[in-house]
């Protein structure tokens, strides 16, 4: 038998986007249920953040520890692999959910288990769960904040393969020998580093002509030098046209486009992601199934006043924290709508506008060197016709680059608005840069102009002297 509910808002997903969602608007004083048919807490906790980062950081350490006399010889021996498989396994609360679900109690969401799909304006029907059938009322806001999931091409011997996407990069219980991996983007060169240091040899293949193609070129230069030096194999300009592997546990061969062939005991395919609306009734008010979601500033889907699209589901921003940022923002508008008397504010910079979407996206990528970078690269700012200008320096020259580590290589780049002399992008790369980015998140997102950051004095000595660095090669 199916039992109607209602509320004042129903959240469809329980990552960290919907927990968000359901937290500000549940703070607002309105009735929130929460639907999910997996665990709560999502992609991030479980499959993505989290374990690719633990992961990643031991090896991260050991480079680290290398750079320094005193400390290289002591960690030359390969890494304990069981000990950071467990302490990965730690980080996903070994892929149970009680904590998170815990958390939702305590601010009083309910959750509803099961797979919940849109059944026309504000209801969602939520099948197969422990409690039966429900059908589940919004009197002010339905939010879909499903995520998205990893693409596999259409390719020859891929039914039988067993390819890895990005879950079982994460979560397998054993190290490779030999690791392939498809696509040269955040999730394929963060895999490869951390198999890498585990002890697996990688073999990267990248279809165009280099890795993180959508930052800055130097960074991903100089990602492929050091990949190249700890041992892994990176190709460049070459696809794959077929796979063969022969049985379970047997080898897995790739056949290249270039007439060459890569011969491993896993293959990754990073190669892209979709969203998860493929059955999500988006039919049943109007919307095509298993298309990104497109939105306003507050994350409302155009053509109606009730849903909401909050996360990679909109593909605005597919990162972890830029969608828990959309939930604030969301979660708000959600509220001052349900109020009424409330204003709303969708003016940019606003409470009820996700302006940094469009301007100020950070992104760490947790490789070896780092990469940190936020808002334009130099051929994103040009793109958009303005008078701009790039300002490089070696970080390497910075005297706190020099005592993290003999032999540090890096570089940094702010673009410059040259008629507001504002900056609309950074970028760092090198060893340890990743907590310099909120400092540029900051500049970016605030628009401080160039003249005040002038007085912003960074320490001495630190890496995050770069700064001065770039302002005095600025002002030259």
């Amino acid at each position: 038998m199916t039992h109607s509910v209602e509320y004042d808002v129903v959240v469809v997903g329980a990552g960290p986007v919907g927990e968000n969602v359901a937290d500000r608007a549940a703070a607002a004083g309105l009735s929130v249920a929460v639907v999910e048919s997996e665990l709560v807490g999502g992609e991030c906790s479980y499959w993505a953040c989290m374990p690719s980062k633990a992961l990643l950081r031991p090896g991260l350490a050991r480079a680290d520890a290398r750079r320094l006399p005193g400390l290289r010889d002591a960690v030359q021996r390969p890494l304990d692999a069981e000990a950071v498989l467990g302490r990965r396994d730690s980080f996903t609360s070994h892929w149970k959910d009680d904590g998170q679900v815990g958390w939702l109690e305590s601010v009083g969401v309910t959750l509803v288990r099961g797979h919940g799909r849109l059944d026309g304006p504000r209801r969602v029907a939520v099948t197969g769960g422990p409690d039966g059938d429900t059908v589940l009322t919004a009197r002010h806001a339905v939010a879909l904040c499903t995520g998205t999931r990893a693409v596999l091409p259409e390719l020859p011997g891929m039914a039988t393969a067993d390819p890895w996407t990005s879950r079982e990069a994460t979560s397998a219980k054993q190290v490779p020998g030999r690791l392939a991996v498809v696509g040269g983007g955040v999730v394929g060169v963060e895999m490869a580093t951390a198999w890498q240091a585990l002890g697996s040899q990688v073999t990267l293949l990248v279809r165009g002509d280099g890795l993180l193609p959508r930052m800055e070129p130097f960074a991903g230069e100089l990602l492929t030098a050091a990949l190249t030096d700890a041992g892994a194999s990176v190709r460049t300009g070459v696809s794959v046209t077929a796979l063969d592997r022969p049985g379970p546990g047997s080898p897995v061969t790739l056949t290249l486009d270039d007439g060459g062939s890569v011969e491993a005991d896993e293959v990754l395919f990073a190669t892209g992601r979709a969203p998860r609306t493929g059955d999500l009734g988006l039919e049943t008010v109007g919307l095509q199934p298993g298309s990104w979601l497109t939105v306003d500033d507050s994350c409302l889907v155009e053509g109606t006043d009730w849903l909401y699209a909050v996360g990679d589901v909109n593909h605005r921003a597919l990162l972890t924290h830029q969608g828990k940022y959309q939930a604030r923002i969301a979660g708000a508008a959600i509220g001052a709508r349900a109020d009424g008397a409330a204003p709303l504010d969708t003016a940019a910079w606003g409470p009820h506008a996700a302006t940094a979407d469009h301007a100020a996206v950070p992104q760490v990528v947790f490789t070896d060197p780092e990469i940190a970078a936020v808002g334009l690269t130099l051929a994103e700012a040009e793109a958009t016709g303005r008078r701009v200008r790039a300002v490089d320096y070696d970080l390497a020259s910075v005297s706190g680059a020099s005592l993290y580590g003999d032999d540090y290589k890096g570089r940094a780049r702010m673009v410059v608005d040259l008629e507001r002399e504002i900056l609309l992008g950074v970028t760092f790369a090198g060893p340890g840069v990743g907590e310099l980015l909120h400092s540029a998140t900051v500049a970016v997102a605030a628009e401080v102009p160039i003249a005040r950051l002038w007085h912003a004095v960074p320490a001495y000595p630190t890496i995050s002297e770069v700064w001065l660095r770039l302002l005095e090669t600025y002002r030259g």
